[in-house]
């Protein structure tokens, strides 16, 4: 059975790994910095947003963050915007993902977001299947433009 649930300070760690096992840029992320990835939590909170784990048989298989924001457009509606959705190398393919998706759309609908939206790197042509077969429709095109 798999519970998806708000992330805690004792997660932390095993969500780092989980960031660093899926990441394309896996060099960026610091297990030994804990406490800068729960200063990023704290923040989400108090903006309304959260990073969700999932979790099976005690074990941290998943993380997604959810990062609520007010928009200027949509009558300054909020909105929500999904990243860093990583499920554990050996249990994709269980529902995992589309559970967190779930309830981070429980989430945005709780804080009365008009949307949610997500970005996903060209190169996971896996990952964009996923996200159609999850309901979400390919409707931009995306831009990163990273500092030194």
């Amino acid at each position: 059975m798999v519970l998806v649930r708000p992330i805690e300070y004792d997660d932390v760690t095993a969500a780092i790994e989980l960031l660093m096992d899926g990441s394309l840029m896996p060099e960026f992320e610091d297990v030994t910095k804990v406490d800068h990835y729960w200063s990023a939590v704290e923040e989400m909170r108090r903006q309304r947003g959260d990073v969700v784990v999932a979790e099976v048989n005690g074990e941290v298989v998943g993380v997604c963050q959810v990062i609520i924001f007010q928009h200027f457009q949509h009558a300054g509606g909020w909105c929500c915007e999904i990243e860093s959705v990583h499920v554990r190398s050996d249990s994709r393919s269980r529902g995992i993902g589309a559970q967190m998706l779930l309830a981070a759309e429980e989430l945005a609908r709780e804080r009365g977001c008009y949307r949610i939206q997500l970005t996903s790197r060209n190169v996971r042509e896996g990952a964009h299947r996923f996200y159609l077969a999850n309901g979400y429709v390919q409707t931009s095109q995306g831009f990163k433009k990273f500092f030194d």
